[in-house]
């Protein structure tokens, strides 16, 4: 008997903690005589779903489950109905939040669907192993279940009825196993990590405000596992813990560990809610290794009236300080959080909270819109807010009370800007020169996407070069910026990164340098050397005050790409003044 779990993941990188969860359960828990065989199949959302379908095809199940969230439940949807029709004898199961509400609705709109599992799995899909493997219990006896019956005088006609039995009582966390014994599978891949389930907080768009049972894995396995990954070094793990920091003293211990096991590799990340930190944390923080670890705090919004109608916890002053004052050690990536369509928050009111937060300079500032999700409180109070979203997941935002669908429109293409030109981290030098000649960074986003749109390029790839050439005719059509200044702070940020193979048109002839170059370039194309006019800001600016004057004689600057910043990544600078006595030492 093969029971196939099966993961439908957003990128390659990303592996699906719940399915690994479910298969570690059940092997230790499984009161089935012969120990069920359970297949995990992972696979990605740019598979096609005929590929995937064949797969499952071939692998033969006895019974199919598929683990069901927004960004994969379009795909789930068809792949289980073509496999239907092919298979009509194999039951198949649906589980996780896409599919956890709305019971009726969703058996509704999927016909293919045999049952449904209901909030937490590892229990259940246990229990469901028993049944099918060994015939142990009845449907009927097994909580966190909805599935299909018939009523027996119909059953020729096919009448379906839908059971739903009673909730699980919620699990202790430390009786899951460990799922990473084997960390073959996960090799070039991120690792999910659980230490506690549950949110103390009630956020109406979220769907971890349901759940109000806040549990904690035993510290004594969480040390254990962490001292795991770190030997076995894992290059990243990402907590899924929803406020990781609401226990000060577990959120210690675990950085505790990590700080007195570290071997220099495995990064860790934590989603926090930064006005909880303590002195004792913060101090603790600034202590840590660059990289070691990476925060990511869902801001959302600064606007005190959406604040308090989302019901959400939250000092802004105090996230604000926070941030500052990780920011000040300066070892530690920051992404902060931003939600467009959130109620009482108009167009104007978000563009606020846009540069509130952009003034604070995260590493990353991730923009993205609400969605309506089925359970949530917003949800249930679609209506009163005037909500328009999609239909079909992810359920995103397209109007409400406060904002039209044409304000959206202009946010996603700030958003569109705010991702190439600052996530990116590829134009590091020249965001800061930006920032003193638009001291409204939505405003400057906003600007840059209108004029990508207006070109007719807003949706096309480009390389860096082009997306540098793009945002150098921009500022030379709005004159706010010294066109010889923009080109250098352009290139700058070109070789920062990377040592480019080509060069902008606008650049220097290497021919003219390459005495410069033989001199100081030992390491190929792990170094690279470069004139320029002007002094650009260091690193450790999170802002300037005024842009940099054109100098009397040009400087050089050497890129050393085997020595790049843990943060960053951009390359080790160092400036080398041709006139100065001591331009031939480094």
């Amino acid at each position: 008997m093969k029971l196939l779990l099966t993961a439908v993941n957003a990128k390659y990188i990303h592996s699906n903690l719940a399915v690994y969860n479910l298969q570690a359960y059940a092997r230790i828990y499984s009161k089935s005589p012969r120990t069920p065989e359970i297949e995990i199949a992972e696979y990605t959302i740019n598979h096609r779903s005929e590929q995937i379908l064949q797969d499952i095809y071939k692998k033969n199940p006895d019974v199919l489950f598929f683990s069901c969230y927004i960004w994969n439940y379009s795909s789930i949807r068809e792949i289980a109905a073509e496999y239907h029709k092919l298979r009509p004898d194999i039951p198949i199961w649906a589980g996780g939040p896409e599919v956890s509400y709305e019971i009726e609705q969703t058996f509704f709109e999927n016909p293919a669907f045999f049952g449904i599992m209901t909030g937490e799995g590892e229990e259940t899909f246990t229990e469901l192993a028993d049944y099918y493997c060994s015939g142990i219990g009845e449907l009927s006896e097994i909580s966190g279940i909805a599935y299909r019956g018939f009523k027996q005088e119909d059953r020729a006609f096919g009448a379906a009825l839908i059971y739903q039995n009673p909730p699980r009582t919620p699990i202790d966390l430390s009786r899951i196993p460990f799922c990473y014994e084997d960390m073959e599978p996960f090799k070039n891949r991120i690792v999910y990590y659980e230490s506690s389930r549950g949110c103390p907080f009630s956020c109406s768009y979220c769907l971890s405000s349901i759940d109000k049972r806040l549990r904690f894995r035993d510290i004594r396995l969480v040390k254990e596992e962490l001292a795991f990954f770190i030997e076995q070094e894992v290059p990243q793990v990402k907590f899924v813990d929803r406020t990781f920091n609401c226990s000060h003293a577990h959120a210690m211990a675990v950085w505790k560990q990590i700080k007195e096991l570290d071997r220099g590799i495995t990064n860790f990340h934590f989603e926090i809610a930064a006005d909880l930190l303590t002195e004792e944390e913060l101090e603790f923080l600034s202590t840590l290794r660059p990289g070691l670890i990476q925060l990511e705090v869902g801001v959302q919004s600064t606007n005190p009236g959406t604040i308090e109608e989302i019901h959400r916890n939250m000092d802004v002053s105090k996230v604000a300080a926070a941030v500052k004052r990780i920011q000040k050690a300066g070892n530690i990536h920051i992404h902060l959080d931003l939600i467009a369509g959130l109620p009482q928050e108009g167009y104007n009111r978000f563009a606020q909270s846009f540069r509130d937060i952009y003034a604070l300079k995260p590493e990353q500032l991730q923009l993205g819109f609400l969605k309506v999700l089925k359970g949530s409180y917003l949800y249930e109070h679609r209506e009163e807010y005037g909500m328009v979203y999609q239909n079909s997941p992810p359920y995103e935002i397209r109007k409400t009370r406060w904002i039209s669908y044409d304000e959206i429109l202009k946010i996603k293409l700030a958003e569109e800007m705010l991702e190439v030109y600052y996530n990116s981290g590829q134009f590091e030098v020249t965001m800061k020169l930006l920032d003193i000649v638009y001291p409204d960074s939505f405003a400057f986003f906003l600007a840059l996407g209108q004029f990508y749109e207006r070109k007719g390029v807003l949706f096309q790839k480009h390389s860096r070069i082009r997306r540098c050439e793009l945002l150098l005719e921009f500022m030379i059509e709005d004159g706010r910026a010294p066109k010889e200044l923009t080109e250098e702070s352009l290139l700058y940020d070109l070789y920062y990164r990377e040592n480019m193979k080509s060069r902008p048109h606008w650049a220097t002839s290497p021919a003219e340098f390459s005495g410069m170059t033989k001199r100081f370039c030992k390491n190929g194309m792990l170094s690279h050397i470069e004139p320029f006019s002007y002094h650009f800001p260091k690193k450790d600016e999170k802002t300037i005050a005024k842009l940099p004057e054109r100098l009397l004689e040009p400087i050089y600057v050497l890129f050393e790409y085997d020595k790049r910043d843990v943060l960053t990544h951009q390359a080790k600078t160092t400036e080398i003044n041709r006139l100065s006595e001591d331009y031939g030492r480094l």
